[in-house]
C-alpha cells in the first residue's frame, strides 16, 4: 500500500457503500456505548424508551460523521470512488478470469474469480498514479491502452504514461483547475517556465512553443504573461505583431517591438545572424565544453515572440514567405544549444505555413479556447487519440509540454486590476537601470 498504493480488488466493487456503512456503524456503536456506559458497567441493560432514543441519536451522529467526511475530506471520498470505479471497470469488461464452482451440493452454482489483474492506485500531490502489471495474458492489450477510459471515467487528465519493469504506470492530473496559478506565481528559472502547479515548459531541453486559439480564448493574455515573466530574468526579447494590436503597444515601453512587414523580416534575419554569431563565440570561450548549452556558459536566452504568424505569412509573396520560413526553420533546428527560442502564436497552424516539418520542432504546444477538430489535428497530430472537450472558461485549453501526452491546461490567472503595460514598463526601466550601473562599475 505504501509503495505502489492500494491494490484494486473485486471487493472494491461497492467500496463506497461498505466504507460509509462501516463508518456509520462504528460511530453509532461508540455513541450508544457512551450514552449507556452506566448501564453497561452495572450490567443492567434493558431496552426501553431511553435506549431507543440513544440508538436514534447514535445513528444520527454516525450519519452526520459520514456527511462530514464527504464534505470536508472530499479527496478521501474521491479516492474511494476511483478505486470503486477501477474495480467495476475490470469486472464489467470481463478483464479477469473466472470459473464456475458449485455451492454445497444441490444449492446451485456461481462464478468465482480465479485471477484478478494487479492494479494499484495512489494519489499524491494532486497526481493519481495507476500501476498495471504486465502479465502477457489475454487481457494485456486492453490494460496497456487505458488512457481514454481513465480520463473520462475518473474525470482526470493523463500527463504521463511510463513503461516500467513489469508494469505500465499511468499518471493523471486530478482536479486540473485546482492547479491553476496566478500570474504572480509564474516563474522562469533554470531553463524552465512554471505555468501550472504541476506543469512546466522546459525550454532549455524542449525548445520552441506554438500557441493557437481563436478570439476570446485568452491567447494574448497568456503571451503577455510569458513576456512579463521572462523580463524578470536576463532573457532578451524580440516581439513581432503584424496586426499592430496589443503586443505592438509594448513598443511604447520596451525595445525590439516590430509591426511593419520590412522591420519584422529584418528582425528575423538579425535574430538568425545573432544565433550563428553566438554559436561561433561559444566555441572560443575558455569554459566551453562540448554538449553543454548557453546556460552553462552563463549566457542569456533570446526569445523571438511572433504573434499572428499565419496572418503575416499570408501577406507575403511566395518568394519572401519561402525565405522567412527558411530562416525560421534554421532557428528552430539550431537554436537550442545557443539559447535562441521561438514562440509562435496563431489562430490555426495551417500546414501551408508549417512545411518541411517545422511544426514538429515546436515541443511545447498549447491550444486555447474553442478549436475545431481539424485545428486540434494540426496542433497535436491527426493520429492523436485524445478526446477534446470545450469548456466555457477563458484561458482553458490543452497542452503538450513535449512529453507526448496531451492534457488539460489553464493559463495563469490575471486579475482585472493587473496592468501589463505598467508592470512591463517598470521591469524594462529596472533592467536599464541595472545595465547602466554595471557599465558604470566597469568604467570605474
Amino acid at each position: 500500500m505504501f509503495k505502489y498504493g492500494y491494490r484494486i480488488r473485486p471487493a472494491n466493487e461497492n467500496l463506497l457503500l461498505k466504507f460509509y456503512a462501516a463508518l456509520i456503524l462504528f460511530i453509532s456503536v461508540i455513541c450508544v456505548s457512551l450514552l449507556n456506559c452506566v448501564s453497561i458497567m452495572r450490567k443492567d441493560i434493558q431496552i426501553g424508551t431511553y435506549e431507543y432514543i440513544t440508538i436514534i441519536i447514535a445513528v444520527g451522529v454516525g450519519i452526520l460523521t459520514a456527511f462530514c467526511h464527504y464534505r470536508y475530506r472530499y479527496d478521501d471520498f474521491k479516492q474511494l470512488q476511483h478505486r470503486q470505479l477501477l474495480s467495476r471497470m475490470i469486472l464489467d469488461n470481463g478483464w479477469c478470469d473466472t470459473e464456475t464452482v458449485e455451492f454445497f451440493e444441490g444449492l446451485g452454482k456461481r462464478d468465482k474469480i480465479t485471477n484478478f489483474p494487479k492494479i494499484y492506485y495512489k494519489m499524491e500531490h494532486g497526481l493519481i498514479k495507476i500501476r498495471v502489471q504486465i502479465t502477457l495474458g489475454k487481457h494485456q492489450e486492453q490494460l496497456l491502452t487505458l488512457e481514454k477510459k481513465l480520463e473520462s471515467g475518473l474525470y482526470c487528465e493523463l500527463v504521463e504514461k511510463e513503461l516500467l519493469d513489469g508494469y505500465v504506470q499511468y499518471t493523471l492530473l486530478y482536479d486540473v483547475i485546482a492547479d491553476r496559478i496566478g500570474i504572480e506565481e509564474v516563474e522562469a528559472k533554470d531553463g524552465k517556465l512554471l505555468l501550472m502547479k504541476n506543469l512546466e515548459w522546459e525550454y532549455d531541453s524542449l525548445p520552441h512553443a506554438l500557441i493557437c486559439g481563436g478570439t476570446g480564448g485568452g491567447k494574448t493574455y497568456f503571451i503577455l504573461t510569458i513576456i512579463e515573466t521572462l523580463l524578470r530574468t536576463n532573457a532578451q526579447l524580440y516581439i513581432l505583431d503584424p496586426k499592430n494590436a496589443d503586443l505592438a503597444d509594448l513598443g511604447a515601453v520596451m525595445p525590439n517591438v516590430f509591426y511593419k512587414k520590412d522591420d519584422m523580416i529584418q528582425c528575423i534575419d538579425e535574430f538568425y545572424e545573432n544565433m550563428m554569431k553566438r554559436q561561433e563565440e561559444m566555441k572560443t570561450m575558455p569554459n566551453y565544453v562540448t554538449g553543454k548549452n548557453y546556460a552553462f556558459l552563463g549566457l542569456e536566452p533570446h526569445f523571438l515572440i511572433f504573434d499572428e504568424y499565419v496572418a503575416f505569412m499570408a501577406t507575403l509573396d511566395h518568394k519572401t514567405s519561402g525565405t522567412v520560413l527558411s530562416q525560421l526553420m534554421k532557428i528552430v533546428m539550431l537554436g537550442r544549444q545557443a539559447g535562441f527560442f521561438i514562440i509562435l502564436a496563431c489562430q490555426r497552424p495551417d500546414a501551408k505555413y508549417f512545411s518541411d516539418g517545422i511544426r514538429d520542432q515546436f515541443n511545447f504546444r498549447v491550444a486555447l479556447g474553442k478549436v475545431s477538430e481539424m485545428g486540434y489535428g494540426m496542433m497535436f497530430g491527426t493520429d492523436c487519440a485524445k478526446q477534446f472537450f470545450y469548456k466555457n472558461v477563458k484561458g482553458r485549453g490543452y497542452v503538450d509540454n513535449g512529453m507526448g501526452v496531451i492534457s488539460e491546461f489553464y493559463t495563469p490567472k490575471v486579475s482585472k486590476k493587473h496592468d501589463f503595460m505598467k508592470t512591463i514598463s517598470e521591469l524594462v526601466k529596472e533592467r536599464q537601470s541595472t545595465s547602466a550601473d554595471e557599465v558604470k562599475a566597469d568604467e570605474d
